[in-house]
């Protein structure tokens, strides 16, 4: 997936103008930027939810508007910001819905359709509760039925809209590493607005960093990822250490905390 020259707004405000943006194959794209830099809204047009005002977003090398509405959905799984349930659903049905795309006026659901639920079910691990009613769950148990649901679409490309937001620490751990078992384990390509940096430095593969509706830098965390790149996008002195778990870039936002040589961590020296 590509984007080229897009410029994106509603009505008549311009959010962002003149992205290009890649999606590498197989990997973990993860958008991060301060709010109402246009994230969600490059999202949303990598999905087909928002005609840009110029440019365009290409799948598969073809125009994404030139695609049929159920081929798109057969391509693209979407978790959106805000996911409502219907009333008294129960977890498989709802991941059931996933399989919509695939239905046709005199197709009868089938051992694919089937299969496809509860393979999706296994990965998300909510198999235990498909006779629950989703409005029974908890946060992260929900945020993981609305995953199981995207998966059973058979994507090969899945778009999380802030997937972790309102979610505790372990349960935004516990769908990041979902993510990361999507992309290495079975192949699927993600692109995910994320706004907590150092998780996003931790799983994604790829970087689009963006500010005031532009794209500013892109590409594999360990790269791009420097301590001036944060400050002038997030306005915020830090200093960068290696992960002690990854070795991946950590951020550490400069205050009352002791000194880096007193952390024991490894400070980053930029290029």
């Amino acid at each position: 997936m590509r984007a080229e020259g897009l410029t994106l707004g509603y009505d008549a405000t311009v959010v962002a103008r003149d992205l290009d943006v890649a999606v590498p194959d197989g990997g973990f794209t993860v958008i991060i930027g301060p709010n109402a830099c246009g994230k969600s809204t490059l999202l949303r047009a990598l999905a087909r939810l928002l005609r840009p005002a110029a440019g365009t977003v290409l799948l598969d090398g073809r125009a994404i508007g030139s695609y049929p509405s159920k081929e798109v959905a057969r391509r693209i799984g979407l978790l959106p910001q805000s996911s409502l349930a219907p009333d008294g659903i129960t977890v498989a049905d709802l991941v059931a819905r996933g399989r919509t795309p695939h239905q046709r006026l005199l197709r009868q659901w089938t051992a694919a359709d089937e299969q496809a639920v509860v393979s999706a079910m296994a990965a998300t691990r909510v198999t235990e509760l498909s006779a629950r009613r989703v409005d029974e769950l908890s946060g992260g148990q929900r945020q993981r039925v609305w995953v199981a649901m995207a998966l059973a679409q058979s994507t090969p490309l899945l778009l999380l809209d802030e997937p972790t937001t309102f979610l505790d620490v372990a349960h935004q751990i516990e769908l990041l590493e979902l993510c990361h078992d999507l992309h290495t384990r079975d192949g699927h390509t993600l692109v995910a607005v994320l706004h907590d940096l150092n998780h996003a430095a931790r799983y994604a593969t790829h970087l689009v960093v963006m500010a005031a509706g532009e794209v500013v830098a892109q590409g594999p965390p360990t790269e791009i990822l420097t301590a001036e790149l944060v400050e002038r996008v997030f306005g915020l002195p830090n200093v960068i250490a290696d992960d002690p778990v990854t070795g991946r870039p950590l951020v550490l936002p400069l205050g009352r905390a002791p000194a880096p040589e007193h952390t024991g961590l490894t400070v980053r020296q930029s290029p």
